[in-house]
């Protein structure tokens, strides 16, 4: 088995050739053209100053272009570190000094904002070499020389990405993951989707994530199968975009499958050729996974659906499985893929924290090694701090969590890293931040601020600073927060109402 991404690039290139790889609007890369891509814009970045070894950041939304930028890297011996698209500079900006990238791919202009001025005002960017505008992409190719040969030279063992998560602490800790590992979890993914090179893969779970990037981009080259990258999540372009380009596998959160059966013209379109679906990231109701297997025009008619856990600490761990009944397949995320383990850290039958171990565990937290100590224990369990239960077939079922973290729209949103934002805003003397249930994106922070300031500007000020998902939905002004008696913020509380 190819351990590399660019080995599984050049396998994928040399077996299916001229076939499509990608397709994006009018536009079609086939495999070949991929490879051919890649080598060169890798061959720029080299000549831009990436050696093995070094880090580039790549800030945009899904594309081809993407694709290109971040292959690049590693075929440069490099290591990814992708940017949430809707981060702010500042929050970019902390990622390119964290991890002293060479260089810093950018999409400006996505969403009208600025974001090579708002990166460059965030930071002196003191090790980056070039700032480099995705759009303007082709102008970084060059004839690739040696490049293979520095390609080829990349091990299994060296580390391919490193994502950015969140902990209970507010910093963004990031993930280092191996190629070993980037690219057996996503052949692993593929084989029990059962996806080939005959299917048409939509991709709207973004790049950044481990679910856009591993199990789509890199899953598409271990299979062949075709990938269109959707850059902005649009109801009817989405229902257009499956019936035209006859779409059979469609992962994403249950968000996503919640807007398409609630649009109003979904029975207007042909959604028969879908045949697997995979959802996650949160609690997902049994009547979804009923209505996305049931046919039009009730539902989506997906045939195989099933559900997933994983995290950027090791991306995926259990699924469920074709054939799963739908109660299971809600209620539960599945089993341990081939080469996990997992175990609850309690009597058998009682809730305890979910462990999980093995082959796609990441290697660690950059520059950080009293946190993965802390994530990681000497035998190699990794303590997710998720509250579980596991039946006799080995299903595990997520009942709460230890952290404070909730998920809205599929995103993992940390309160303390919320919090920290709102406190350096003028006029807020104290704030608490917990997720509260809603009807389509599953939870979103509602803020308790103590201080003299408006909700609406508690709002705006976030904005400025934080992604989108990250930003409080709901502000109420208090006049203290509850506390216990070593001062700790009671959120039951505050989630009580």
């Amino acid at each position: 088995m190819i351990r590399t991404i660019p080995g599984v690039l050049r396998a994928a290139a040399d077996r299916y050739g001229d076939k499509a790889a990608y397709v994006e609007g009018d536009v079609v890369t086939s495999f070949a053209e991929l490879l051919e891509r890649v080598r060169r814009t890798a061959a720029g970045y080299r000549d831009r100053g990436l050696g093995p070894g070094g880090r580039v950041v790549v800030w945009a939304p899904n594309s081809t272009d993407w694709v290109v930028a971040a292959l690049a890297v590693t075929y440069a011996g490099g290591t990814l570190v992708p940017a949430n698209s809707r981060y702010t500079g500042h929050e970019v900006a902390e990622l390119v000094d964290r991890t002293g990238a060479v260089l810093a791919v950018v999409s400006d202009g996505f969403l009208g904002r600025t974001q090579i001025a708002d990166l460059r005002a965030a930071s002196d960017l003191p090790s980056v070499r070039e700032v480099i505008d995705l759009g303007a992409l082709a102008a970084v190719e060059v004839e690739p020389g040696d490049i293979d040969a520095v390609a080829e030279a990349v091990s299994p063992d060296d580390v391919a990405d490193i994502l950015f998560t969140s902990g209970t602490t507010g910093r963004p800790k990031g993930a280092m993951t191996a190629h070993r590992q980037t690219v057996g979890v996503a052949d692993t993914w593929g084989e029990l989707g059962g996806v080939t090179a005959d299917d048409q893969y939509l991709v709207i779970s973004p790049f950044f994530h481990t679910f856009g990037y591993k199990v789509g981009i890199i899953t598409g080259l271990c299979t062949g199968a075709t990938l269109y990258p959707v850059t902005t999540f649009d109801v009817d372009a989405t229902l257009r975009l499956i019936e035209s380009a006859r779409i059979t596998v469609i992962p994403g959160s249950p968000t996503i499958y919640q807007s398409l059966l609630a649009a109003p013209r979904r029975p207007d379109f042909d959604l028969s050729s879908l045949r697997l679906a995979v959802t996650g990231a949160s609690v997902v109701p049994v009547v979804l996974i009923e209505r996305t297997r049931a046919a039009a025009p009730e539902g989506l008619g997906v045939d195989q659906v099933v559900t997933a856990f994983g995290m950027t600490e090791a991306v995926v761990v259990t699924m469920a499985r074709d054939g799963d009944p739908a109660d299971l397949v809600a209620n539960t995320c599945g089993r341990a893929i081939p080469g996990m383990e997992v175990r609850v850290d309690a009597p058998e039958g009682e809730q305890g924290e979910l462990l999980v171990r093995g082959d796609y565990v990441m290697l660690g937290y950059l520059d950080d090694p009293e946190a993965t100590a802390a994530a990681i224990d000497a035998d190699g369990w990794l303590h997710t701090g998720d509250v579980a239960t596991i039946d006799a077939q080995g299903n595990i079922t997520i009942t709460d969590r230890i952290k404070d973290m909730y998920i809205s729209g599929g995103f993992n949103v940390y309160p303390a890293e919320v919090e920290q934002a709102l406190l350096r805003m003028d006029g807020v003397d104290d704030v608490a931040v917990v997720g509260v249930p809603d009807e389509r994106m599953g939870e979103v922070g509602k803020a308790y601020v103590v201080g003299a300031v408006t909700p609406d500007d508690v709002v705006a000020f976030a904005k400025g600073r934080l992604a989108n998902f990250k930003v409080p939905r709901h502000v109420e002004l208090v006049d203290g927060l509850p506390r216990n008696l070593s001062g700790k913020v009671l959120k039951t509380e505050l989630r009580r109402g």
